[in-house]
């Protein structure tokens, strides 16, 4: 039976179909893109997710796709348009934001591609309507006079010219803008260096600032392509329910050490309780867990 707190091995356009619709309240998920990375030979259906994460996604929940795409003959695929255009007009989703995940550190580009090196990822951020939630992430304004607890700066009128204004102090914090830029690499997107065993992990401080800007403590967070298992160590520390799907067995057991399982199995069709079954409300414990193949013991 699927539980929270869990990740399953197996393919996702096949596990998703047992989500209760309207149940996830935040889905943050990496997919296999173009042919940029040999995903330990693996490819995905992005039809029938896209659809199945409009149905398991609850009113108001939200939808983080971070896509890039593959340069062939000199010109990029547009394969992340393409999807964000059939989330939008085909599925159902809103386009929220299309974010930008910058990366400090970079490859440089081959002299033959003659293009500048690519440094960023797109982060599309899809909502079932309007969301239900909303945490800015705060950064502090350059300050560069306060008088009495207020900063002193101008602001731009109509006609081009200024108007100097004071700022009190609980406005001297301001949103962060939809440009996020990462230290990337050995080492910084991670202290777990096993992690590094997967070509295309993302930042742990990615993954928590959405999951702090999109939802509320004890809220269900999915990842349908779980990778190194970034998204739920993630959830896991700030206090929120997860659930993971992982179609490789290589990155499964990358998860489990990352999150503490000692058993994790492999996804087997006739082992999973139907979602009309009553998807299992409590949390396993990450002693115990043997998802997903109930069938024969695990180690």
């Amino acid at each position: 039976m699927l539980q929270k707190n869990s990740v399953y091995c197996g393919d996702s356009a096949k596990l998703m179909k047992e989500i209760p619709d309207n149940f996830i309240d935040l889905t943050i998920t990496s997919p296999p893109y173009d042919s940029l990375r040999d995903y330990d030979s693996f490819s995905f259906d992005f039809y029938k997710i896209a659809n199945d994460l409009y149905r398991i996604t609850k009113d108001g929940g939200i939808v983080v796709w971070i896509v890039g795409d593959e340069t062939i003959d000199f010109c990029e695929t547009l394969t992340s348009f393409e999807q964000a255009i059939y989330f939008v007009r085909e599925v159902g989703f809103k386009l929220l934001d299309t974010m930008i995940y910058a990366k400090k550190s970079y490859a440089p580009a081959y002299p033959n591609m003659k293009r500048y090196a690519q440094t960023f990822e797109y982060m599309f951020v899809l909502s079932k309507g309007k969301p239900k939630t909303f945490n800015p992430i705060k950064t502090f304004k350059e300050v560069r006079s306060i008088i009495k607890n207020e900063k002193v700066s101008t602001f731009r009128q109509k006609d081009g010219s200024t108007k100097p204004i004071r700022l009190k102090a609980d406005s001297l914090k301001k949103s962060e803008c939809n440009v996020w830029v990462y230290d990337v690499g050995f080492n910084k997107s991670s202290k777990d260096k096993i992690s590094y065993e997967h070509p295309a992990t993302f930042p742990e401080e990615l993954a928590k600032d959405h999951i702090l800007s999109w939802s509320n403590e004890n809220e269900l967070i999915f990842d349908p392509f779980a990778g190194s298992g970034t998204t739920l160590k993630m959830a896991k520390i700030l206090n929120r329910d997860y659930l993971g799907f992982e179609i490789s067995k290589k990155y499964t057991s990358i998860i489990k050490k990352r999150l503490g399982f000692k058993t994790v199995g492999e996804f087997k069709k006739e082992n999973i309780v139907s979602k009309n079954n009553n998807f299992a409300s409590q949390s396993a414990n990450a002693e115990d867990i043997i998802h997903v193949n109930i069938s024969f013991n695990l180690s």
